[in-house]
């Protein structure tokens, strides 16, 4: 027999003597968007990665579109059993609008509506960055979160 092969009969008897600890046993579920192709959301274990959300209208300003999209992410943690205390990570992209305005202060007004507020106190983690476009024109701002479920309440 063969060293390699050797080496793999015994990964694969160590394996199964020696139990994994529940971190590395991670149950993963897609939530498939019935208009996508990708998942719209992933499950793995009580963590939950949401995928970039973009406004139902590309109509208004940064500030609008923002909005929107936090009230969509609102709407889908709901369906999850989750809330917007319970997004520990986000990630903003943001586009210069028509007059080659980055609106970041317009982005921030929004987000200080459904973030640090008295009924809502968590501010999770946040990156903001500017990219040159978005996959369809007229998007001022995409936004992705992380929430976790089990998160204990802030007073």
């Amino acid at each position: 027999m063969k060293l390699t092969a050797s080496i793999a009969l015994l990964s694969a008897a160590l394996a199964a003597l020696v139990p994994l600890p529940a971190a590395a046993q991670v149950k993963v579920q897609h939530l498939q968007s019935a208009d996508s192709a990708i998942a719209s959301a992933v499950w793995a274990g009580d963590t939950l990665y949401v995928s970039g959300k973009l406004a139902k209208s590309f109509d208004g300003d940064t500030r609008a579109q923002t909005a929107d999209v936090l009230k969509q992410f609102e709407a889908t943690l709901r369906e999850q059993g989750l809330g917007l205390g319970d997004v520990v990570q986000m990630r903003v992209y943001l586009v210069a609008d028509g007059a080659g305005k980055l609106d970041f202060a317009a982005m921030n007004e929004a987000y200080k509506e459904y973030f640090g507020t008295a009924a809502q106190p968590n501010k999770p983690a946040r990156a903001t960055v500017q990219v040159a476009a978005l996959v369809v024109p007229k998007a001022l701002v995409e936004i992705e979160v992380v929430a976790v479920r089990g998160l204990p309440a802030k007073k």
